[in-house]
């Protein structure tokens, strides 16, 4: 690393690691608690100890009211900005408070009390994160479920988490379509062995939907009888070990993985992150463009900019389509967004339709400071474009639901560190991050092998999943006995800068020789026509497993779809080497993926391996993946 570098980043590191306990001591000063600690970290607590035991306090007293109490009042907290249903309002830190008292008040009347679970199932409205915050504010633990998720999906988490009452809303809004909730609701709770005691369904005018008469309770009228009747819930007192939230899984089959995220850990956490981590101010406008169905959009929509003071951006539309490739800069413009996080793919898309940013001039982004990408791996080529053509710093960082917050990153509230492409920097304070092999030995610097976290995990991680202490020892603690299995794959170098190339299964066994995916694509993205690409392992008689490499071209790309692909196989043999044996590149017009992002490269090999396969719970299109299966049985693959 660079010994002249002006980061406080080592020093801060070493503080931790030499007393954890009061670094993360002094770091909960920063709370508002009713009981503070009586020990930091309780090593025999829980299934690796817990962090802030005997601590109580709120979450939604330190996101909300204490601001309003310290002269925030008539700051904006929320500014809601929907190109797809061409509306924009803001919420005071004030209006913040009313409106999340009301609606806490509200549940309680409908019996909910601490402890008991809530669902939320809601589109990207402020209504959401005033329904999460008025569960924090009881005590109760929400679980939220992307908005639109197929009803059988939903069904197995009404189950697990055996929700008192529901929040949705009527509707979700797309580009090019009203996506009814209500009946997936309705149909999801009729096949559940569980059933809510009650829904509240927030009535969208694109969209409203028929109440079941008894159980379900419209959202307006319930909050505006309350309010006049002057009812406001106050904040209740909960463990700092007591949990805040639910959040499952992406993918998961069969019973659900539910995350669970415990109040007094991740208020900590999350609030050392806005200072430290992404150097914001109270007072400023911070973006994170996801969904509060993600955990990015639990931790950086709703919790950690309102507990640091900030104002937060809810944005209910698409980094292109909304209505062009401009939307992004249109929102920063307008709204003084000082930094945005996204996922790489959002810049992909962007990049495909406007590869030289066009749509980009006219926009002041004068006041925006820094990008940050998170949610997959982002590539070299996409990083050093959003470089060239924002002229601010790209902070790729590296982290997972089960954390909360970055595993590792380039700290740019402790001054950023010199840039290594494709790598998400260093690990923060709290992670001692290490490679090991399939011993669970380390391996030399520079060597492939799994990452893994030696326990404890720090504040704002998962102290267990919900209700399954023993899937999670099997889950994540078994494999390697004193350490966090993240099921991801990487090196760390000679400085310590951490290289996360893929989950540990899009590692391929090419004749003897492991390879990362992770390394073609890097090589494959760089060529000037792609826009985007994926590289699975296709099973192989000879070789066990031979790379294919699936790229989507730029936009108004004239040239053969084979001529480029041509150029790839070359590109790869010269710079990994003969040994990748990577022959096969495939154009095709999309990419499956997640809602979030994530590309679906585990079903993608299914398919071409002719295995079975079923379109996964979480995906964004499913004729992306009929596409796919028809190109590789054209191309005689698999």
């Amino acid at each position: 690393m660079d010994s002249t570098s002006s980061s406080r980043y080592g020093e801060t590191y070493a503080r931790w690691r030499d007393d954890p306990s009061a670094f993360w001591g002094e770091a909960a000063k920063k709370i508002d608690w009713t009981t503070p600690a009586t020990q930091v970290f309780a090593p025999d607590a829980g299934v690796y100890g817990r962090w802030f035991e005997g601590a109580v306090g709120n979450t939604c007293f330190n996101a909300v009211d204490r601001h309003v109490a310290s002269g925030r009042a008539d700051q904006v907290a929320i500014i809601y900005d929907s190109p797809v249903t061409s509306s924009k309002r803001t919420l005071t830190y004030a209006e913040l408070k009313h409106d999340v008292a009301t609606l806490a008040a509200v549940l309680q009347d409908l019996g909910v009390k601490k402890g008991d679970r809530v669902l939320v199932y809601m589109p990207m409205v402020p209504e959401a994160l005033v329904g999460m915050l008025a569960c924090a504010r009881i005590g109760a633990i929400h679980s939220v479920v992307f908005g639109g998720f197929a009803a059988k999906e939903l069904a197995t988490r009404i189950e697990d988490a055996e929700p008192k009452v529901i929040l949705a809303a009527s509707c979700g809004i797309e580009p090019n379509r009203v996506v009814p909730y209500k009946p997936l609701l309705d149909l999801a709770i009729s096949m559940s062995a569980v059933k809510p005691e009650h829904c509240v369904v927030l009535q969208r005018p694109q969209g409203p939907a028929t109440l079941a008469e008894g159980r379900d309770i419209d959202w307006a009228q319930a909050c505006a009888a309350a309010s006049a009747a002057g009812k406001a819930a106050p904040c209740v007192d909960v463990a700092a070990t007591d949990p805040l939230y639910i959040l499952y899984t992406s993918g998961t089959t069969g019973k659900p993985k539910g995350v669970v995220r415990d109040s007094g850990g991740h208020m900590v956490a999350l609030t050392w992150t806005m200072e430290n981590l992404y150097g914001i101010k109270p007072g400023e406008v911070f973006w994170a463009a996801s969904d509060i169905g993600w955990v990015v959009g639990h931790s950086y929509i709703v919790y950690a900019p309102l507990l640091a003071g900030c104002t937060t951006l809810v944005y209910e539309g698409k980094p292109v389509g909304t209505p062009d490739p401009g939307a992004f800069w249109r929102v920063i413009e307008e709204h003084k967004v000082v930094a945005l996080f996204t996922a790489p793919t959002a810049l992909r898309a962007i990049k495909k339709e406007d590869p030289e940013c066009a749509y980009k001039k006219g926009h002041d982004l004068s006041h925006f400071r820094t990008l940050f990408l998170a949610g997959e791996r982002a590539d070299p080529d996409t990083v050093q474009w959003a470089e060239t053509q924002l002229g601010v710093p790209v902070v790729d960082h590296w982290w997972q639901t089960e954390t909360g917050w970055a595993i590792a990153a380039n700290p740019v509230g402790l001054g950023l560190l010199p840039v290594k492409l494709g790598s998400p920097t260093v690990p923060m304070p709290g992670y001692d991050v290490q490679i090991v092999d399939e011993a669970a030995k380390p391996v030399p610097a520079g060597t492939m092998g799994s990452i893994v976290i030696k326990l404890p995990l720090p504040p704002g991680c998962l102290p267990t999943l919900w209700q399954q202490d023993e899937r999670f020892k099997e889950s994540y603690l078994v494999d390697y006995p004193g350490f966090y299995k993240t099921a991801d794959a990487g090196f760390m170098d000679d400085d310590g800068y951490v290289f996360v190339m893929g989950r540990t299964d899009d590692i391929i066994n090419v004749a003897g020789h492991r390879l990362s995916t992770g390394g073609m694509e890097e090589v494959i993205a760089s060529h000037p026509d792609v826009a985007e690409c994926a590289v699975i392992g296709v099973k192989d008689s000879l070789k066990g497993e031979v790379p294919c490499g699936f790229v989507v071209l730029k936009a108004g790309e004239r040239r053969a779809p084979e001529v480029i692909e041509k150029e790839l196989v070359g590109l790869v043999r010269d710079r990994i080497g003969p040994v990748a044996a990577f022959k096969l590149a495939v154009t095709v017009n999309r990419l499956p993926k997640t809602r979030s992002g994530k590309i679906l490269r585990g079903t993608m090999k299914k398919i071409a391996d002719h295995d079975a396969w079923s379109i996964p719970a979480t995906i964004d299109d499913p004729v992306v993946l009929e596409e796919i299966e028809g190109i590789l049985k054209d191309r005689g693959i698999g």
